[in-house]
């Protein structure tokens, strides 16, 4: 099997200001390769408070699916709150692989960084 059931992504942060017509946002992207659905499982952790754990997805047999943190709630209808550094634990029920992006558009000049999760196990 290609991928892994367990990944962190330490750096999470939704920008609350966003300019021009693009919506600052970042997205957790997965892959999964398998013969059947991945049950994802999103727990995010924070400095200054309890970790919230009631996010999940899901990604098709053989798709992608681009989870956008601006736009997911979890399952008492609470949003990943803008301004707040936050690190991200994705669990799943068969292996996938893992990115994470963000778009910054604070300012005129956007940013657009991506860069892999670390594969726990």
């Amino acid at each position: 099997m290609i991928g892994k059931q367990t990944w962190i992504i330490p750096d999470g942060f939704l920008q609350p200001k966003s300019t021009g017509e693009q919506i600052s946002h970042e997205a957790v992207c997965v892959l999964n390769l398998t013969d059947g659905p991945a049950d994802i499982h999103l727990t995010l952790y924070f400095e200054d408070r309890e970790p919230m754990d009631q996010f999940f997805s899901e990604c098709g047999s053989n798709r992608t699916h681009h989870i956008r943190l601006d736009k997911i709630k979890d399952r008492e209808g609470n949003e990943i709150p803008r301004g707040v550094p936050y690190a991200i634990k994705v669990e799943s029920n068969v292996p996938i692989i893992v990115q994470h992006s963000r778009l910054d558009t604070s300012q005129e000049a956007l940013a657009l960084f991506t860069t892999m999760g670390y594969p726990a196990h």
